[in-house]
C-alpha cells in the first residue's frame, strides 16, 4: 500500500542540504509528487511531498531523512496525507491563476494584510509570495525607496469588477498600487512596448510649455487640464490649443526641449526593454520635435507624434494631418503589433490621459501612469506610487535581474 507523506524541513540554510535529502530518497525510490523551496534571511523553509513504496522500507527511507536533517542541524516534520486529499489536489490543477502585485515605497504589514484580505473574500488561494523588489537598506528615506510584493494566487474571483475596485480603494487609501492580472504565456512573453509622452516620459505638458513662452499659459493649461481629465475632445481642444500659439518663434522650441525632464525610471526602464528585446515606440499626441529627442536619448524604435507647421520662423498655429489623436494611437499600436508579428497581447501601453484610454484598453498590458482618476478607474492596472521602471514589476521582473 502507498503512502503519501508531507516532508518540512526548516533551519538554516546549507549547502548541499538538498542534495542529502534527496539522495536519501533515491535510495529509497522514491516519487516527487510536489516540492518547493524558499529562504528568507539566510533560513531555509523546504518542503517535499512524496509518495513512499508501499514495502517495509518505507520508514527506513524516513529515518533516513530524519537522520539527514539532523546531520545538517535542520528541523523535520512529516505530515501523512490522506490518497482523498492528495486526489482534490491534484483536481484543483488548471484552475485560473492570477498575479497580484502590490507597489510601494515602504513594504507595511498593513498593506499586506489589507491585500491578501481583499483576495481571499473574493475566493482566490495564494499560492507563492515573492519580493521582486531588492533588499532595503534601514534608514533608507520613504521618498527613495521600491517596494513590490507578487502574489501569485488561484482561483476565478467572484466578481473581478467589485475586486478591482476594492483594490483600487485600497490603493488610494494606502498610497500603493495593487495590480491584478491574469497569470498566462503572454505575460511573460511581451514584445512591443508604446508610450504616451507628455506627463508620461517627460514630467511636462510640452504644448503648456510652449504657452507660457508665448505668454498664453493660463489659457492654455486650463484646456490641457479639462481634455486629461476626458470633458474635453481631443482633437478639438488640440486644435483650440494650438491656435493660440500662433506665431511663436520656432527658437522657442530648442529652448523648452533642452529643459524637458525624464519621468522617474524612464531610463532604468527603456534599457532593461532593450536588453530583453522589446520594441518601443512613442505614440503621442505632442510634438514629433520633442519625440526625436526623447527617441535619441532612450533608443526607441518608432515615433509616431503631431507635426508643428512652421513657415517663416514661426509657428503657424496648425498641425500637419493626421493628428494623432486618440483613436490613431490605438490603430497605430495594432498596426505595430502586426508589423511586428505579434499578437495584441504581446503589447504593453503606458499613458497618463483620457486620449490614451483607447490604445491601453487595446493592449494586453495597458498602464495608467500617474493618471487623472478616470482614467485610472478605465484602465487595467495603474502605477502612481514608483517611477517608470515599476512597469518591470508587472512582468515578473525582479531587481537582481537588472545586475545580469
Amino acid at each position: 500500500m502507498r503512502e503519501i507523506v508531507l516532508i518540512n524541513i526548516t533551519g538554516e540554510d546549507r549547502p548541499g542540504l538538498t542534495a542529502a535529502i534527496t539522495g536519501a530518497l533515491a535510495q529509497g525510490g522514491v516519487n516527487i509528487l510536489d516540492i518547493g523551496q524558499a529562504v528568507i534571511h539566510d533560513t531555509l523553509s523546504f518542503g517535499i511531498l512524496v509518495e513512499l513504496p508501499g514495502h517495509e522500507g518505507a520508514s527506513a527511507v524516513l529515518k533516513d531523512v530524519l537522520f539527514m536533517g539532523y546531520k545538517h542541524d535542520q528541523q523535520v516534520r512529516f505530515t501523512p496525507v490522506a490518497e482523498e486529499d492528495y486526489q482534490q489536489w491534484v483536481a484543483g490543477q488548471g484552475k485560473p491563476r492570477h498575479i497580484v502585485t502590490l507597489l510601494t515605497r515602504k513594504v507595511t504589514a498593513e498593506q499586506l494584510h489589507r491585500v491578501s484580505s481583499i483576495t481571499a473574500k473574493y475566493g482566490l488561494n495564494i499560492d507563492h509570495i515573492d519580493r521582486l523588489s531588492g533588499r532595503r537598506p534601514l534608514g533608507m528615506p520613504d521618498e527613495l525607496g521600491k517596494g513590490c510584493i507578487e502574489f501569485s494566487v488561484r482561483g476565478e474571483p467572484d466578481d473581478t469588477d467589485a475586486l478591482r475596485a476594492e483594490f483600487l480603494s485600497v490603493a488610494q487609501e494606502l498610497n500603493v498600487d495593487i495590480a491584478f492580472q491574469r497569470d498566462s504565456l503572454f505575460r511573460r512573453n511581451r514584445r512591443l512596448a508604446v508610450f504616451d509622452m507628455d506627463s508620461t516620459l517627460i514630467e511636462a505638458e510640452v504644448i503648456d510649455e510652449l504657452a507660457k513662452a508665448a505668454g498664453v499659459g493660463d489659457k492654455v493649461s486650463a484646456i490641457t487640464e479639462r481634455a486629461m481629465r476626458g470633458e474635453l475632445d481631443f482633437r478639438a481642444s488640440f486644435t483650440e490649443r494650438l491656435a493660440l500659439l500662433k506665431g511663436l518663434p520656432e527658437t522657442a522650441l530648442a529652448e523648452i526641449g533642452a529643459r524637458l525632464r525624464l519621468t522617474e525610471g524612464a531610463e532604468v526602464l527603456f534599457a532593461e526593454l532593450k536588453r530583453l528585446g522589446y520594441k518601443t515606440a512613442i505614440l503621442s499626441g505632442g510634438f514629433t520635435y520633442f519625440a526625436r529627442q526623447l527617441q535619441a536619448r532612450l533608443g526607441i524604435d518608432y515615433v509616431f507624434a503631431n507635426e508643428l507647421q512652421i513657415e517663416n520662423g514661426r509657428l503657424t498655429g496648425v498641425a500637419v494631418e493626421p493628428i494623432v489623436d486618440a483613436q490613431r494611437k490605438a490603430d497605430l499600436l495594432r498596426e505595430l503589433a502586426e508589423r511586428e508579428g505579434l499578437r495584441l497581447e504581446q503589447t504593453i501601453a503606458v499613458g497618463d490621459g483620457a486620449n490614451d484610454l483607447p490604445m491601453l484598453g487595446l493592449a494586453g498590458l495597458g498602464v495608467a501612469f500617474r493618471a487623472k482618476p478616470l482614467v485610472k478607474q478605465s484602465a487595467k492596472q495603474a502605477i502612481s506610487t514608483l517611477g517608470l521602471d515599476g512597469i518591470l514589476y508587472l512582468l515578473g521582473f525582479r531587481d537582481r535581474d537588472g545586475m545580469e
